[in-house]
């Protein structure tokens, strides 16, 4: 694990639509430049950039046509250099979204490799032996794609039909068609995969996410025995190479992914960590008509926190570009301070969607853009003023329409007032990184949850705690606390407080105390 995570908070920037530089009504790169001081002022200490690499975009950039080359709409290759360098200029770190699993049918691989004879590519993708057999009944491959090569065969997708699956081998081998895991065909897409990430990290990358991190391996067993192996074998060599980049999984059960090497995994909300009945489902533990409690979460979490002490990292994030709601959409906008102040005082490396932190909308009814779907509404334009299409944008047609309301939140509107979601958010960030027991390695202990309110923990280390005292209800609520409180270090609508053996919990409130 690198150092400087334990301290770090990561800001996930969709290019699309965070800031269009040239008029054309999509994010490019020098976009993204021109708001670095906005990042680095919040006290984001490094950046996740959604996929940038060039592609035909039919699942907005998770189907890769060249991995070594940017995609045109967002600049040259020269430009995200330019992006590291001014990103490493203000002290911060990039990582980029990598997609190991499939690549987009007009990549020139899969062009060669639906050829009838035979090349360099031809065992590059999951091919059957015969039109007539197809991939259907292996859990890793969502089908297949038929009838449009010269080749004999149907091909494996990941997920769209655009999106043919790389063959990385088989855990167990079922078919004269399939590869196992350490044949010469496997090994070859393998160490492709590695030349990717040193050309990147070489031009300054700092490390990767690594999209569908757990699909890589097909036939592989509940454990992921094959999977895990795949990726030590890839941080066996990258690491020794580049000791200082990170790893962040899509996999969603961090003590098979940090045992695999990565540094850290997304408690991702679509998979069996309940997360998403925290906040981001209606009437999940953060809204006013509550049906979820954190007990649900909290069983599977601290499992997870056991089973990876010292391995790494799991990552609490405030929504993502996977998302079918927003905090502020879900919980309201008083309650979305309660949840930063419960994902920024959490163990691990917490992520921020960009827009979350001035309570951006998820917008309904959105037509789909590049296979976005159920997704469109929470890749909206980021809001940043009054002006022309919240200053995203000069261009009269947008990648994405912008929020309808007048009365959108903006970084115009929030930067000054102290009391914004924006000022919350920042002040979260500021605690936590002026307060080692709040970050990713201090200890977490519940102390109270009765009947789902209030949620009381504490932070520690070093022999020094701070008590966590969250409650959402619009009652105030009560429990037993033995510890003597001291310092006050950051409340939202009122303080927690000892009387006697109690501790008393206003309602629709947040507040961080120190233990003495």
């Amino acid at each position: 694990m690198n150092k400087w995570l334990s301290n770090a908070v990561f800001y996930e920037i969709y290019p699309q639509t965070f800031r269009d530089s040239n008029g054309d009504g999509i994010g490019d790169f020098n976009g993204i430049i021109e708001k670095l001081d906005y990042v680095k002022d919040m006290g984001f200490s490094a950046i996740w950039l959604n996929p940038c690499f060039a592609s035909p975009f039919y699942d907005a950039g998770y189907d890769v046509e060249d991995y070594y080359q940017a995609a045109p709409r967002y600049g040259t290759n020269e430009d995200l250099e330019r992006l590291f360098f001014e990103v490493h200029k203000r002290g911060m770190r990039i990582i980029l979204d990598l997609v190991p699993g499939h690549t987009a049918v007009t990549c020139k691989w899969f062009h060669e490799s639906a050829k009838a004879d035979r090349n360099r590519y031809t065992d590059r993708y999951i091919w059957t032996d015969s039109i007539g057999k197809t991939c259907d009944g292996i859990e890793e491959l969502s089908g297949s794609l038929r009838g449009f090569s010269e080749r004999d065969g149907c091909v494996g997708v990941n997920y769209y039909s655009t999106q043919p699956a790389l063959n990385y081998g088989f855990a167990n081998v079922t078919e004269d068609w399939q590869f196992s895991v350490d044949s010469p065909e496997a090994a070859d897409t393998r160490e492709e995969l590695i030349n990717i990430m040193r050309f990147w990290l070489e031009k300054g990358c700092d490390g990767f996410r690594v999209d569908m991190a757990d699909f890589i391996i097909k036939n592989d067993d509940e454990s992921k025995t094959e999977t895990v192996r795949f990726w030590q074998r890839v941080f066996a060599v990258i690491r020794e190479e580049y000791p200082e980049a990170v790893f962040v999984s899509e996999w969603g059960s961090p003590k098979q992914a940090l045992k695999a090497g990565f540094d850290m995994d997304f408690m991702l909300p679509k998979k069996v960590t309940r997360y998403a009945d925290l906040f981001l489902t209606p009437n999940s533990y953060f809204t006013a008509e509550r049906e979820k409690s954190p007990e649900d979460w909290l069983g599977i979490y601290l499992d997870n926190l056991k089973n990876t002490k010292g391995e790494g990292y799991i990552a609490p994030i405030s929504g993502n570009h996977d998302g079918s709601s927003r905090v502020a959409s879900t919980v309201g906008e008083i309650s979305a301070r309660i949840v930063y102040a419960f994902i920024l005082s959490l163990p691990g490396v917490p992520f921020v969607y960009y827009g979350d932190e001035i309570g951006m909308n998820y917008i309904s009814g959105l037509k789909s853009v590049e296979g976005s779907y159920y997704r469109t509404g929470c890749r909206t334009p980021m809001q940043w003023d009054g002006t022309q299409n919240a200053g995203f944008s000069a261009a009269d047609k947008l990648y994405i329409p912008i929020d309808p309301d007048t009365d959108r939140p903006t970084v115009e509107k929030q930067i000054n007032d102290e009391n914004s979601m924006l000022n919350t958010v920042r002040k979260l960030i500021a605690i936590r990184k002026a307060n080692e027991e709040l970050q990713a390695d201090g200890g977490f202990e519940p102390v109270c949850i009765r009947d789902g309110y209030p949620f009381v923990y504490k932070r520690a280390l070093r022999g020094k705690s701070i008590l966590v005292c969250l409650n959402p209800s619009d009652k105030e609520a009560v429990c037993e606390l033995e510890n003597e409180l001291g310092e006050v270090i950051f409340e939202y609508n009122g303080t927690a407080k000892k009387d006697g053996g109690k501790l008393v919990v206003p309602p629709k409130s947040a507040s961080y105390i120190r233990v003495i």
